[in-house]
């Protein structure tokens, strides 16, 4: 707001965006259905926190602006769970769901009669929520039923779970903390970019998330939280009562995908159901959970081992073969990480044949008891890579053979380090030719320069014939360097030279990216990018240096939370001799950042915003996205009704369903590819 609030106005001020923004993020995270557009949602957030800095004194702890993380706690209190938090019993086919009726049915009087509530198994992390008068006051993991952990600031952090319930009441809810499939592979891609140990599956990263010290990092997960037990008496009857109450009150559920059966039967049919379509979902499932629905019959029998006897998980077939580990091979990563990788006899596992499987590091492999030649158990579930998951000992020959991680580099030879935890081994050497390559394909990588024709092949050419040296070598290329090379004829050479002469106009944003800094990703880049920004106007790799160089770690900590290893990568890498001598040959080459305000304001698509939707053939997303930022263009990932245009391919999802709701032009491919010929 322009005017100028006393403390009266503004606390009603505070009050009233409070709730504004509280109730767009329910439209928003639970039911997918946006009323204003995301520039709006900005303006209130920024107002709001803006109104808190000026008045302290109306700061609560369930502000949406606590969302953000940034509280940091030396540890986790331990935290008593009043009704114990169990955890179902298994049941691995539906011969042993039906034992299990049979057992409980002769517990209960002869005329009782059993009707089922049936849901999703997630694969997360169990949580209870504590709500006083409506308000968010505590929230505790399971730890052994009996005793969790106070994870409240971590969980505040995620946007599905209430900061003030629909209704002033007290109550406590438990509910599931997962991580979608496309936000376990997004974290895993910056792992990969950082030169760090990718995660097994979304379930330890979810855990991982919510248990950081640090609910930034929580934050930057992207976690999300789905409701499914009413602990406090309400007024329900059934399980089922329990699940509407709990959308009422404000939470995320998928009480529209979870069903009422009046016997075993309809449990199965529609156990197959889900089966068939879980690949489908966004998120990771591993069964359906089984509950007798009615409230009274499912106390009345009371709790075995480590469950409720009124409840059963139905567990889906694992995706599991059987193979043999012929050989296990380090790879060295750009950051000089040794990877351990096992070269398996090919198997198909869902459909895709594997022949090699990620072993992360030494201490996967003595926790698997590992050794060459083992017959090992490789298991897939969803989406998530394939992984070995357990060794069968019992089948060994005497032909097995340990594996030891190398001392010596395989590619340099230089003496191998370990990292502070003692489970990363390393090659300290930056001019590895192994780390040379990867920086190499990192460098002219499309989140880099994005040099077409420019492959890993043709980069170990040029290493090997020793015309480049490093990255900033391939733009002193001439057409009659690449013709010797053998299979590069008159045409390829001309085209890859204008291909790399093309690349030398690079945002900012890219450019840093492309430079390989360890620990930092495209996140961090974008943040680094920012930051250089507002010292004033970079054109070349020099002004960046010159930039860069004077900030120091605390300033770069202090401004982005990077932490201090990051910070420290990046002043380590900025005032480096050899960046020096690199960004001199990069401006002699004639490296030229762009200024991407400039580049916007002078486009036909300034300020129109695009959405994309299934699968393009003539290009890629990320291309075709690419397209559409160079012309001005802004593309989003979330429908809102503010969405100019809708990029439809293949298979669409939803997306084209509420442009149509919504009256928002949607094009095809074809017309889209028109739309950027005629601007």
């Amino acid at each position: 707001m322009s005017q100028k609030l006393n403390k009266e106005e503004a606390k009603k001020r505070i009050k009233k965006l409070r709730q504004e923004i509280e109730r767009h993020n329910y439209l928003y995270y639970v039911l997918d259905k946006p009323e204003i557009s995301d520039a709006e949602w900005d303006a209130m957030f920024h107002e709001l926190r803006d109104l808190e800095e000026q008045y302290p004194e109306f700061i609560t702890n369930n502000s949406p602006t606590v969302r953000i993380g940034g509280k940091v706690l030396d540890k986790f209190n331990k935290v008593v769970h009043k009704d114990k938090m169990m955890s179902l019993n298994d049941a691995k086919n539906k011969t042993e769901v039906q034992e299990w009726y049979n057992r409980i049915i002769k517990l209960l009087p002869t005329d009782t009669s059993i009707d089922f509530y049936c849901e999703y198994k997630f694969d997360g992390l169990s949580i209870s929520t504590i709500y006083k008068k409506g308000e968010f006051v505590l929230g505790a993991t399971r730890g052994d039923g009996y005793i969790g952990e106070d994870v409240t600031e971590n969980l505040k952090t995620i946007k599905t779970i209430p900061l003030k319930l629909f209704k002033d009441v007290d109550a406590e809810v438990r509910g599931e903390v997962i991580l979608t499939k496309k936000e376990f592979e997004r974290v895993n891609k910056e792992q990969e970019k950082l030169g760090l140990p990718l995660y097994a599956n979304p379930r330890n990263l979810a855990a991982g998330s919510v248990r950081q010290l640090n609910s930034k990092i929580t934050a930057s997960r992207h976690l999300d939280f789905v409701a499914y037990k009413l602990v406090t008496d309400l007024g329900q009857k059934t399980h089922k009562d329990e699940h509407e109450i709990i959308e009422k009150l404000g939470f995320k559920t998928t009480n529209k995908e979870n069903y009422y059966a009046k016997n075993l039967d309809e449990v199965f049919q529609y156990y197959d159901k889900v089966e068939q379509n879980r690949d489908k979902l966004s998120f990771e499932i591993d069964g359906i959970v089984i509950l007798i629905n009615d409230n009274k019959i499912f106390n009345l029998l009371g709790n075995i081992g480590k469950g409720p006897r009124g409840g059963i998980a139905l567990k889906f077939p694992a995706k599991e073969v059987i193979t043999i580990v012929e050989d296990i091979k380090v790879q060295v990563g750009r950051t000089g990480i040794l990877t351990p990788v096992a070269f398996l006899k090919p198997v198909f596992i869902g459909g895709t044949k594997v022949s090699r499987a990620t072993l992360h590091n030494k201490e996967e492999i003595k926790r698997l008891g590992l050794k060459i030649y083992d017959h090992v158990v490789l298991s897939r579930a969803g989406d998530v890579i394939p992984k070995i998951t357990k060794v069968l000992d019992k089948l060994r020959t005497g032909e097995e053979r340990d594996f030891k991680m190398p001392s010596y580099c395989p590619v340099c030879h230089t003496l191998t380090i370990q990292d502070d935890s003692g489970i990363l081994v390393k090659c300290p050497n930056p001019k590895c030719p192994a780390r040379s390559q990867e920086n190499l394909k990192h460098f002219v990588s499309k989140q880099g320069f994005d040099i077409k024709g420019v492959g890993s092949k043709l980069l170990q050419k040029l290493v090997d014939e020793h015309l480049i040296v490093d990255s900033a070598d391939l733009f002193s290329l001439e057409e009659g360097d690449l013709k010797v090379l053998e299979r590069l004829g008159e045409k390829s050479s001309k085209n890859i030279i204008q291909a790399i002469n093309n690349s030398k106009n690079i945002t900012l944003e890219k450019f840093i990216v492309a430079l390989g800094i360890p620990l930092v990703g495209i996140e961090a880049a974008r943040g680094i990018s920012q930051k250089l920004k507002k010292y004033g106007s970079i054109n070349t790799p020099g002004d960046v240096l010159a930039i860069a160089s004077k900030i120091s770690i605390d300033e770069w900590n202090k401004i982005y939370d990077f932490g201090p290893k990051v910070s420290k990568s990046i002043v380590d890498f900025f005032c480096d001799n050899n960046t020096k001598k690199f960004f001199d040959k990069l401006d002699r080459a004639g490296i030229h950042i762009q200024n991407e305000q400039i580049l916007s304001s002078n486009s036909n698509f300034k300020d129109l915003k695009f959405i994309f939707t299934g699968e393009l053939k003539s290009m890629t997303r990320a291309e075709a996205q690419e397209k559409v930022k160079e012309l001005g263009g802004i593309v989003k990932e979330t429908m809102s009704r503010d969405i100019d245009y809708v990029i439809v391919g293949e298979h669409p999802g939803n997306k084209l369903e509420k442009a149509k709701q919504w009256g928002i032009k949607i094009l095809n491919e074809n017309e889209f590819i028109n739309l950027i010929k005629k601007k």
